[in-house]
């Protein structure tokens, strides 16, 4: 499956933003689906994933509570909604997608086979 990121850009803090994670080539429906951000000069980290048919979820500490990651899978498409950002989650992000088999989500980047390209939020201050 190949995987499209967008949605990025400059947001002020406490502001929001909609990333979205185009998927093609195979059924989307069978993947697990992650977010996972990188900021300048550290390492990737988790951010949050959702199950095949969207109805588990799971987000890191971080952003719980001001993040939301859904899907539709009748448009191949995954979604994180940012709200109440902070200048702390500059970041590029990254969706990923695996075909989990057994497991209804997956926090682990290291699992995941299939990544898109990132795209960059950064938040003002």
């Amino acid at each position: 499956v190949q995987l499209q990121a967008s949605g990025g850009g400059l947001v002020q803090a406490g502001g929001s933003l909609r990333l979205s994670c185009a998927a093609s080539g195979r059924t989307f429906s069978n993947y697990v689906m992650g977010w996972f951000r990188q900021a300048p000069g550290k390492e990737r980290e988790f951010v949050a994933t959702i199950s095949k048919g969207g109805g588990n979820t799971y987000y890191a500490d971080s952003v719980k509570g001001r993040f939301v990651i859904s899907r539709d899978n009748a448009k191949n498409t995954g979604y994180l909604q940012m709200n109440s950002l902070k200048p702390e989650d500059t970041a590029v992000y990254y969706c990923a997608a695996d075909i989990g088999l057994g497991a209804r989500f997956i926090t682990t980047q290291a699992r995941y086979d299939y990544w898109g390209q990132g795209t960059l939020v950064t938040v003002s201050s």
